[in-house]
């Protein structure tokens, strides 16, 4: 079994213990010793995250078998046989700031409920996040 599927169903595990105590301790009797009532809003939350949990360590359990070794796996793996390409990130661009300073105009507008700053800040957005997409796209001539 994977380490992943082995996570899950620990948590799973961890789960269903904490709800069986969190029902037990959250239970009030009656004088003549009958449970009264049980806290029922925390309870339904830990039966679900166990659920959840469990639904995820199963899906992680039939999955993980079809799959090849992973470095997580391998008793000898190092550091960097986990690694992999993150992706490029432009070393001297602009447009995050400018798409930040979108989002704040954008804010802006809305805080203060000005339709027409609102509207600004959208369109300044639309066209920042264009922007940042397309930056390598545009021809060099263009810029």
């Amino acid at each position: 079994m994977k380490s992943s599927a082995k996570i899950m169903y620990g948590l799973a595990t961890f789960l269903l213990i904490v709800t069986t105590i969190y029902f037990v301790s959250t239970a009030h009797l009656a004088d003549n010793g009958n449970i009264q009532g049980i806290e029922w809003a925390g309870g339904t939350g830990l039966v679900l995250a166990t659920g959840l949990c469990l639904m995820l360590g199963v899906y992680f359990h039939f999955t993980e078998r079809q799959m090849d070794l992973l470095p997580e796996d391998w008793e000898q793996a190092e550091i960097e046989d986990g690694t992999g390409m993150l992706g490029f990130f432009s070393p001297g661009s602009v447009w995050p700031a400018v798409m930040s300073g979108s989002v704040a105009v954008l804010g802006f507008g809305i805080v203060y409920m000005h339709y027409w700053l609102i509207a600004f800040g959208a369109m300044l957005l639309i066209w920042s996040s264009t922007m940042l997409n397309l930056q390598y796209g545009i021809p060099k001539e263009k810029h």
